[in-house]
């Protein structure tokens, strides 16, 4: 099974990180579930390690890795790949994908926050549809965490549900995304399932975090907002 590497002591007040808020992940059920809705693709993610330049010999570390489909697709190309989760579930339906796909990967169970990177300095931090679930004081401990991680020069690249409307806009962007994007049971991620990320989770505006990644180190190479609710920014540590 994956080690733990949350080795840091944690006091009173720390986030509790390892008690997730939306989906409920705590059953293999659950994950593999999970792993269906997200629409798991190996093409996309060779595509984007593609653009990212993860190659043989590369370290990548992939931050929130879930059912680690991207670490997964590193190793098969030859990088040192390191998958780190705080679920034991998610990890262990990793471990499994990893082993039928004939790829020897690095997995640690670990959070945004906690997680120690023992190896060397890694060329490529990425995390992709997770950040949202730290409120917006703990995001900024998060990057912090992962600058610390990347040599000078590395990538991080961030994916997930960032808002780029205005904020006077937003009853209407996030009524539109609830109303078109949920599907029947059974055939993905439901209305009620982003009902909850909205009213439970802590997605925020692309401004905040890019300021965000400004005060962990991070310079800002592109940003792109492929709807007002989702986008991608990605960045070299200084």
């Amino acid at each position: 099974m994956p080690r733990s590497d949350s080795t840091r002591p944690r006091p009173a007040w720390f986030f509790r990180e390892y008690e997730p808020v939306g989906i409920d992940l705590g059953s293999p059920a659950a994950v593999a579930a999970y792993d269906r809705n997200q629409g798991t693709d190996p093409d996309a993610d060779d595509a984007l390690l593609d653009r990212l330049g993860v190659d043989t010999g590369s370290r990548l570390v992939d931050l929130a890795c879930g059912t680690g489909s991207l670490v997964i697709q590193a190793a098969r190309r030859g990088a040192e790949a390191h998958g780190v989760d705080v679920s034991q579930e998610m990890l262990a339906f990793a471990q499994a994908q990893a082993k039928r796909a004939g790829a020897s990967a690095h997995w640690h169970r670990a959070g945004f926050l906690d997680y120690a990177h023992h190896a060397g300095p890694a060329d490529v931090v990425t995390t992709k549809s997770a950040l949202h679930q730290l409120p917006d004081f703990w995001k900024q401990q998060a990057l912090l965490n992962a600058a610390g991680m990347l040599r000078p020069g590395g990538t991080f690249y961030l994916w997930d549900v960032i808002f780029s409307f205005e904020p006077t806009d937003a009853a209407e962007h996030l009524q539109q995304w609830i109303d078109t994007a949920g599907h029947p049971e059974g055939r993905g991620f439901t209305r009620a399932d982003f009902e909850a990320h909205v009213r439970e989770e802590f997605s925020t505006y692309a401004w905040v975090l890019e300021g965000m990644l400004e005060q962990a180190g991070f310079d800002i190479v592109s940003r792109t907002s492929r709807t007002p609710t989702h986008g991608e920014i990605l960045c070299h540590r200084r």
